[in-house]
């Protein structure tokens, strides 16, 4: 039952992306759909300004599909804070059915996954995924807030201010489609004894090993298959460490291998260390950047794989180490034959 693969027949017809100052300075700045330098989105607090970002990137897309909210039939989302606060806000405005999910930086990837399951299976007409995440709220959460001055070290990563917004639907429904979803690999939680919150990467690769060799496994594919196999977000370190360990079981994901957190910034002229991280991540780096190639066959077949660090600020206080998770999507573009491609 673990090595079950679950094959999907969902199509994503929309998706939007909003971020912050640091990111539209980055090398995809001008991917995105909605940027604020100040981070704040006329908001008075960084939390509420995380639920702003939240609303805008699902008007955004539900505006781009010509949708409005009755035409969704269910929200998965979910962020970065303590009883996901910024999804429950956020899109209180919308009169959608709402199921919150807490997967840590893996939670775009399960809403998608969760999202396409649906739809595949006629559960709902029409689905979608929401995720955000903040930088200055998740370090108020997670380490110490932004005025404390704290140094990071080299292992830490920077937490993307931003949200992503996808819709899917059936796939005989879609119309224009950008992608399909064809099969999902659901995670399972790893635990290599990691106590260390700036060292996620470290964390959550062993997850991604796991799901990745259990989807070769059970599909018979090998990463030749595919133009790209992305993580998000294992950043520097973790994707160092997932290479490493795939080339210890006989597989090297390395030339097609890439990860949004390093993705999101520059290593040389930004400050972020390790790259980015949090559920805004992988979301806005699909929605503004992977998805478009996809939708023009630039990238034909591509995994896409949500890691998770499960840790709370609890948890980290009574010493506990931090569990990982990977949750797997397989995409592929509308321009490749299903024939060719089954």
């Amino acid at each position: 039952m673990h090595h079950k693969l679950i094959p999907l027949d969902a199509a994503i017809v929309s998706a939007a992306s909003v971020v912050g100052g640091k990111e539209r300075q980055g090398p995809l700045g001008d991917c995105f759909d909605f940027y604020n330098d100040n981070d704040r989105f006329g908001k008075d607090t960084w939390e509420k300004a995380e639920s702003e970002m939240q609303r805008m990137a699902l008007s955004a897309a539900m505006g781009k599909a010509g949708w409005s909210e009755k035409d969704v039939g269910v929200l998965f989302a979910g962020d970065l804070l303590n009883q996901c606060t910024g999804s429950a806000y956020g899109l209180l405005s919308y009169d959608i059915p709402f199921l919150g999910l807490y997967g840590a930086c893996s939670t775009m990837v399960e809403g998608l996954l969760l999202a396409s399951t649906m739809v595949s299976n006629r559960i709902y007409d029409t689905a979608a995924a929401v995720t955000s995440s903040h930088n200055a709220s998740a370090e108020r959460q997670f380490r110490t807030p932004l005025e404390y001055g704290a140094q990071r070290p080299p292992t830490g990563q920077w937490t993307v201010t931003g949200s992503g917004a996808v819709l899917v639907t059936h796939r005989k429904a879609a119309t224009s489609p950008l992608a399909y979803v064809t099969a999902a690999m659901p995670g399972i939680t790893v635990d290599k004894q990691i106590k260390d919150a700036n060292d996620m990467g470290a964390a959550m690769a062993p997850a991604a090993e796991s799901t990745l060799l259990r989807y070769f496994a059970t599909s018979g594919d090998t990463p030749s298959d595919y133009d790209l196999i992305v993580t998000g977000d294992l950043g520097w370190e973790g994707g160092d460490i997932l290479c490493e360990l795939m080339l210890r079981e006989g597989i090297d994901i390395r030339p097609q291998y890439n990860d949004c957190g390093r993705m999101m910034f520059s290593r040389n002229t930004q400050d972020t260390h390790s790259g980015g991280s949090g559920c805004g991540c992988v979301a806005t780096v699909f929605a503004s950047y992977l998805l478009p190639r996809i939708a023009s066959g630039q990238i034909k077949r591509m995994l896409l794989m949500g890691t998770g660090a499960l840790l709370s600020p609890d948890s980290l206080k009574q010493g506990q180490s931090i569990p990982g998770v990977a949750h797997l999507i397989r995409v592929e573009s509308p321009t490749v034959n299903r024939k060719e491609n089954p």
